[in-house]
């Protein structure tokens, strides 16, 4: 069997659909993160085949909070070189079809085909459970149940036993079977099922397990009272010893010396480090002294220095007043040449300005000829708005009120029928001469007339004959037509009109008039978008402003005839800016020269008189009077530092020899050896009281006499425990001779499960074996000397052997000719990268022959499967963009 292509759709968190296809015949990884919708998918699947379409449990596959919602399932697959299609609605509109190549079925007969196919059953109600699976329950894995395979091989024996053609059974109806049930049985009255104790032999072995344990703790409280009074004698012994010679005492003793001592080195410290402190005093005032020694010493030096700088700065401010009369002549040539550009950029504004204003004066005069004919246009215009707006105001007409008149009308026209075909028509055709009377009025000749209420038609010379008009509902259409005619008539009055046609005709011109009014408003609007009034103040405004333009043309001053030649304005001002370039910078030249005299002048004044300021200094006796001072109190510095220096020096001698460090160390040491020494005899006095009290307590109960008594009822217990336990042993080596003498046959008859089992077991445990009892259930499990059920595995290993086993029994089926597909949902996740790996192998080994769809959320732990993973988020991009 070969999944091609799933589609779900309203299908839990698939609202939209999702569409997984071009799946491959072999290992197909579909990854995604938690809450993806792996599961899902999976779910979907198993819903597919088997949930009853028409099953009322089906509410928790459609999303949540969605109860209009009808999940769809769509499979396609390939089993027996035919195309098989099927597609399941659930809830609303639910519905199962298959369709085998030509082939269709419906309903239950769909469902129970697919169930034959894939080896599995429907429940009779309710929804399906993991006992209905069969063969899918065993190859589809869910997350989570890897490790459990027993009741899945159970749920699918059945089919199993069929792929191996009744072996199975053959091997149930073999020789052997009582004397197996026999020493089963009296196993089980000694062992349970997995080798443990039970009844007597559990009885007993608890109770000399009991007695074991009492015997154990009487000799361990006998041994317990022999120990304490051993220590009861050895501890009294060290309390009076204790208590003769008193240690905390001579401890405390040493502890005060040792403060005594340790004061006495404080004083010293103390001294010692304000003698230090002084030390620092006499040193700074001494650094200072020598500063100001040398301070004096290189002030002759700077002499020197100071007239050699006075006579450069002198040079320097010659140099300097021998450059002024240049820069002068260079700022006047160029302040002329400035002015002269600047004569020429005046004249050539002034032609623009004559220019500008003369355009200005031709333009205005245009604008103001076209604005005089908009003006008398604008007037011709509103004249014909004014009109327009008159004959709007005469034919102003309710629209809604002519509405309504026309429609009483119609219904008053519709009266006038009704009545005239329900009133009595009375007719006649006399001889000439011949005449009668009807209400009242004589009637000759030919004639009709219509009847609405009761009449009296006289015959001369006969009678009288009354006339009744017939039908129900004449008098409520003549209160009809009355009230119509009534409604009409005041309709008309209250629009001032004759008739309906009059009506109309007035708001046709009311219309037309509204028309016009809005053509001449956009007339008007395009010549005077804000106003007539606007156009008078426009033409006020320029007529204005062309005066103004003509005056200042006026006032403009003839071009006076010069040596200047005419250029045009960019070229004259271009000209005058590179003369106001050439003048700023040689005023910048004239400045910084000036800028530059005077730093020198005054370089030179300052240097002089710091040298004649520092001459004088050096001359006078002050200066001398303060050198010979400064000696004197550097000599008593220097002498008063050597005598605190070797006091100094004795007083740290006597500091370093008391050893202040080691008496602190040993007033911390007095002060806990005292403390330890008082707390170790009172927790002896306290563990004396103990003891006595122990003891006292423990030899009025005769512990010997209590473990003499048990250790002769456990000898009693011990003998009868061997024999039932040598009875239990060869019970159970007998039954598991049997045992194996029987699985060696089904080995043989199974050859063909088994063939498959250790085809994938020794790739990944190639010293190992596993056996399948006669039910294909795989039970013990032995790798080198280890030896146990496959139940007793870690989690991890029983997950991996669980999958192993699937897969032979996937091969088994194949060969039988029955459909394969593998679904592993989050499998494996509990492997090491060593059994990892080798799971890979066998995996792929196995897709070479089934397809498998592996989901997991750890791609980067399947990368080197050797297929190309499909991101499920991916799809369900790709689901919604589609």
């Amino acid at each position: 069997m070969k999944l091609q292509r799933l589609r779900v759709e309203q299908f839990r968190q698939f609202r939209q659909g999702l569409e997984l296809n071009s799946l491959q015949p072999g290992i197909n990884l579909i990854h995604g993160p938690n809450e993806s919708g792996k599961s899902t998918l999976v779910r979907a699947i198993r819903a597919a085949f088997f949930d009853r379409y028409r099953s009322k449990s089906a509410d928790e596959l459609a999303p949540w909070g969605d109860s209009s919602a009808a999940p769809t399932v769509e499979l396609i697959f390939e089993h027996g070189g035919k195309h098989w299609q099927l597609d399941k609605r659930f809830l609303k509109r639910h519905r199962c079809d298959l369709k085998v190549d030509d082939e269709t079925f419906s309903g239950e007969e769909a469902e129970e085909k697919l169930a034959e196919l894939l080896g599995y059953q429907f429940p009779k109600k309710g929804a399906s459970k993991e006992e209905h699976w069969g063969i899918p329950g065993l190859l589809w894995v869910e997350q989570g149940t890897g490790q459990n395979i027993e009741n899945a091989v159970l749920h699918a024996g059945g089919h199993l036993k069929s792929a191996l053609n009744n072996l199975v059974g053959e091997v149930a109806s073999s020789g052997g079977d009582e004397i197996i049930q026999a020493v089963e049985q009296q196993r089980k009255e000694l062992l349970t099922s997995t080798g443990r104790p039970r009844g007597d032999y559990l009885e007993l072995a608890n109770t000399r397990e009991t007695l074991q344990q009492q015997v154990s703790d009487l000799k361990s409280r006998v041994e317990q009272y022999q120990a304490q009074v051993d220590r009861l004698g050895t501890l009294a012994a060290e309390h009076e010893q204790a208590n003769r010679e008193r240690p905390w005492e001579e401890a405390r003793r040493e502890m005060q010396l040792a403060e005594t001592k340790y004061r006495e080195v404080e004083a010293l410290q103390e001294q010692q480090a304000r003698g230090i402190e002084s030390q620092k005093q006499i040193q700074q005032n001494l650094s200072l002294l020598q500063q100001s020694q040398i301070h004096w010493r290189n002030q002759s030096d700077q002499l020197e220095l100071r007239h050699q700088s006075y006579l450069k700065a002198k040079q320097q401010l010659e140099q300097e007043e021998l450059a002024s009369p240049e820069l002068v002549k260079q700022v006047e040539a160029a302040r002329s040449q400035y002015q002269l550009a600047n004569q020429t950029v005046q004249q050539a504004h002034l032609r623009d300005t004559r220019e500008r204003l003369e355009k200005d004066c031709a333009r205005l005069k245009a604008d103001l000829a076209q604005l005089k004919q908009r003006q008398e246009e604008a007037k011709g215009i509103q004249v014909s708005l004014d009109l327009a707006r008159n004959t709007r105001k005469i034919n102003l007409i309710d629209i809604g009120a002519l509405r309504e008149l026309k429609k009483n009308q119609r219904e008053l026209d519709d009266a006038n029928i009704r009545i005239q075909t329900v009133a009595t028509r009375v007719t006649w055709n006399l001889k000439p001469g011949a005449s009668l009377d009807l209400d009242g009025q004589s009637v000759e000749g030919q004639g009709e007339k219509l009847l609405l209420e009761q009449g009296v038609l006289a015959i001369p010379g006969i009678g009288d004959l009354g006339i009744q008009p017939g039908g129900a509902d004449l008098a409520s259409l003549r209160r009809q037509l009355e009230r119509l005619a009534q409604s009409v008539t005041q309709q008309l009055t209250e629009l001032a009109v004759e008739s309906v046609e009059a009506a109309e005709l007035k708001l046709t011109r009311l219309q037309d008039a509204e028309a016009q009014i809005q053509r001449f408003d956009d007339l008007l609007r395009s010549l005077a978008p804000k106003g007539v009034d606007q156009l008078g103040s426009d033409r006020s405004e320029i007529e204005s402003e062309l005066l103004a333009r003509t005056t200042e043309l006026e006032a403009l001053p003839e071009a006076a005839a010069s040596a200047v030649v005419a250029k045009p304005l960019s070229q004259a001002e271009a000209e005058l800016k590179q003369a106001e370039v050439r003048l700023t910078e040689a005023e910048a030249g004239q400045r910084n020269q000036e800028g530059l005299l005077h730093k020198a002048r005054y370089v030179s004044e300052t240097a002089m008189r710091e040298w004649q300021r520092m001459q004088d200094e050096l001359n006078s006796p002050e200066r001398q009077s303060q050198i010979e001072g400064i000696a004197r109190d550097i000599a008593t510095a220097e002498k008063q530092n050597a005598e605190l220096e070797a006091s100094l020096k004795d007083r740290e001698t006597l500091i370093r020899e008391a050893r202040p460090e080691l008496l602190k160390q040993d007033i911390t040491r007095y002060r806990a050896t005292a403390e330890h020494q008082e707390a170790a005899q009172q927790k002896r006095a306290l563990e004396l009281s103990e003891i006595r009290a122990r003891l006292e307590a423990w030899g009025a109960e005769g512990l010997e006499e209590k473990h003499n008594e048990l250790v002769a009822e456990l000898e009693h217990a011990n003998r009868r425990y061997l024999e039932l336990d040598r009875r239990a042993k060869a019970l159970d080596l007998l039954l598991n001779l049997l045992i194996e003498k029987r699985q060696a046959l089904t080995r043989r008859l199974q050859a063909p499960l088994q063939k498959h089992l250790d085809h994938y077991l020794t790739v990944l445990f190639p010293e190992a074996s596993l056996e399948v009892d006669e039910n294909l259930m795989p039970g013990k499990f032995s790798r080198g000397s280890e030896l146990g059920q496959m139940a007793e595995l870690s989690f991890g290993a029983r997950e991996q052997m669980g999958l192993i086993s699937r897969l032979a029994y996937a091969d088994l089926l194949q060969e039988a000719g029955r459909p394969t597909l593998i679904i592993l949902d989050d499998t494996l996740v509990h492997s090491d990268a060593g059994r990892l790996d080798g799971m890979k192998r066998i995996l792929f080994d196995a897709a070479t022959r089934h397809q498998i769809l592996l989901f997991t959320c750890h791609p980067e732990k399947w990368r080197d499967l050797g297929v190309e993973p499909r991101d499920l988020e991916a799809l369900k991009i790709q689901s919604v963009s589609g």
